[in-house]
């Protein structure tokens, strides 16, 4: 028999056990790293509610989760909408009996530099990433306070906390924005026994990364030390230690998930 930090298990393999049977919200999780994330929590044993604006494909995603024996449901609606947020919550505290996991990964990254960018594009930018994650976090946190363990972790990106990238300068400032709102709603949650933390992901191979091919993604790779760029899934195993019980004495911390990354002074050859 091994312990890990006063719990015991069979085997290294049987980790995270805190996370089976928690009820799960995964924001912007049809597609990425929300859906990579969404898969993680399902393997660990979770309820797992896959939140998209896309009806098409959250019934793929939600049907290959269930393929895997997983308890998974879709549930329509725009973060950018307190309205939605709000539906979403009670659908998901009624058929799981309470929501015990937040998930706030929504978000968008269209590229427009700052001599082309119109306010338009910055505004949307806010609205999803800023707004909505607000809104969701507003709509779960009743439920949260119920929880015995109530976690909230958001996806961040280097991208604005750390690095800059061109055309990405409204981006990077909502991911930045996002640690600012973090640090002080760690310390008003806090009495509530509730968490909140970030993951901070370096390049991660996404279906849209993907499609630019072969070539873009050996040049990327070649600027990470460990040259090649993350998983989908890697992101989702940091999200789920932070959103795990044995994570329950970390608040307000951020996690890069990078390959390195942000770790050289020049390019390594």
């Amino acid at each position: 028999m091994v312990f890990l930090a006063g719990r015991p298990r069979d085997s290294v393999g049987h980790v995270l056990t805190s996370i089976k049977n928690k009820s799960v919200i995964v924001t912007g999780g049809t597609k990425g790293i929300g859906k990579g994330t969404a898969g993680v929590f399902a393997q660990l044993g979770a309820r797992v509610c896959v939140l998209g604006r896309s009806e098409a494909d959250g019934a793929a995603t939600v049907e290959a989760l269930r393929r895997h024996g997983s308890t998974a449901i879709f549930c329509r609606g725009d973060v950018k909408e307190q309205g939605d947020m709000d539906e979403v919550m009670a659908t998901v505290a009624a058929e799981f009996g309470g929501v015990d996991i937040l998930c706030a990964n929504a978000g968008i990254f269209p590229s427009a530099k700052l001599e082309e960018m119109s306010e338009s594009a910055w505004d949307d930018v806010f609205a999803t990433n800023l707004k909505g994650m607000l809104f969701s976090i507003k709509a779960a946190l009743p439920h949260l306070k119920k929880s015995a363990a109530g976690r909230i972790v958001l996806t961040s990106s280097i991208t604005g906390p750390l690095t800059g990238y061109p055309g990405w300068s409204h981006y990077g400032a909502t991911k930045a924005g996002m640690l600012g709102f973090m640090r002080t709603a760690a310390v008003e949650l806090a009495r509530f026994k509730i968490t909140i933390n970030a993951v901070l992901p370096g390049n991660v191979l996404t279906e849209g990364v993907s499609h630019l091919g072969q070539a873009y993604i050996q040049t990327m790779a070649a600027a990470i030390p460990l040259k090649r760029l993350g998983t989908v899934e890697e992101i989702g195993h940091a999200v789920a230690f932070l959103a795990s019980e044995e994570a329950g004495f970390i608040t307000g911390q951020t996690l890069v998930v990078d390959g390195g990354q942000t770790l050289p002074e020049s390019r390594i050859v």
